[in-house]
């Protein structure tokens, strides 16, 4: 049976296109499309859609207000159009934040073609989202999150984490997952370096609402940054991330070169890097995510002694990044999302010397 889709936006050629991509598998069909969220909510009672897609700004009511009440009162799988701008990238990380599964970017009407030319990445997102963990989450304000409770300190020497690193990777429902581990770690934590895969307009909101989060320091990497404790860098949506060694630490470094498994930047690139860099002193995160991007870079990172961890598939928003990290025999530890800090910070005073 096909995966019914609901369409929601306020733009007739946007609709016709979604509808015309969508319609284009065999295994899609849209059921429905809308203008704005009044026509939407009727559609939700009377079509039961498996997914919707939903544009981020609406007359009427807005994408974000229409999401929360959506995910208050009929939870769903939804997939937000978003405007690659200063205010789509924040208003759409503050949707993910209210429960949507992922995002779809909105072209300008000279790049409609490049829309087209991206039909079967749009037609996998919807697929994922429909297979996708949704749960009803209490009515909030979109707004950034506050700097949580977490210990003032691990307990950690400065001295034992001399060469220590964490690398994380994560793609569809990451945004929120690595915001919760980050929550959790405390600020004398060794570096930090991860891949989300994320167009190069959101790494830098990304990067804030984690530093607004958490006690650590998060900023998008510039390249050339000494890695240090208690700060987190996070791949830039234009390029790979990659580390190389420097004396007892480590420096970021960018790379512009081809896209790895379809993504730029792409997990098994820094997870590489940092088999080859970091060997034995490295902690390999893998996080969820659809597809396999990371699984091979782990397994080396794990062949070189590095200790490696995935989200098990019971918290995993798409399990497909863990999945394959776990097939391909490169995972030492399955835990959910909520204990991944733990086993982390547990991990690197078992590791003292």
């Amino acid at each position: 049976m096909a995966i019914k889709v609901l369409v929601v936006d306020d733009s007739a050629l946007m609709r016709a296109l979604l509808t015309e991509i969508i319609n284009g598998a065999p295994d899609l069909e849209v059921v429905g499309a809308a203008p704005d969220a009044m026509a939407a909510r009727e559609m939700v009672k009377t079509l039961n859609p498996d997914v919707m897609t939903l544009d981020v700004e609406m007359p009427r009511m807005d994408g974000l207000e229409f999401l929360s009440r959506v995910m208050r009162l009929r939870p769903m799988p939804v997939v937000m159009i978003s405007s690659f701008t200063d205010r789509g990238s924040e208003v759409t990380l503050q949707a993910l934040e209210l429960g949507a599964v992922d995002y779809i970017p909105k072209p300008r009407a000279e790049s409609v073609a490049v829309f087209q030319n991206s039909a079967e990445e749009i037609r996998e997102k919807i697929r994922a989202a429909c297979g996708a963990r949704v749960r009803a989450l209490p009515v909030r304000a979109a707004t950034p999150p506050q700097p949580p409770r977490v210990p003032a300190s691990s307990g950690l020497s400065t001295a034992g984490m001399a060469g220590r690193l964490i690398a994380i990777g994560a793609s569809t429902g990451g945004t929120e997952a690595i915001r919760e581990v980050l929550e959790a770690l405390p600020p004398d934590i060794p570096g930090v370096v991860i891949v989300q895969h994320m167009p190069e307009s959101f790494t830098p909101s990304f990067a804030k609402r984690l530093d607004s989060a958490s006690r650590l320091t998060v900023v998008e990497a510039r390249g050339g940054e000494r890695v240090l404790p208690g700060h987190a860098y996070l791949a830039p949506g234009h390029s790979h991330l990659l580390v190389r060694r420097e004396g007892t630490g480590y420096v970021t470094e960018l790379s512009k070169a081809e896209p790895v498994n379809r993504h730029r930047p792409a997990v098994d690139v820094l997870f590489q890097a940092v088999a080859a860099h970091a060997g034995a002193n490295a902690i390999g995160v893998i996080l969820t995510g659809m597809g396999k991007d990371g699984a091979q870079g782990l397994l080396e990172m794990r062949q070189r002694g590095a200790w490696t961890i995935g989200q098990d598939e019971s918290t995993c928003v798409v399990y497909g990044m863990p999945r394959e990290a776990a097939r391909v025999g490169a995972l030492d530890d399955v835990a959910p999302l909520g204990d991944v800090a733990a086993r982390i910070v547990a991990r690197l005073r078992a590791a003292r010397p």
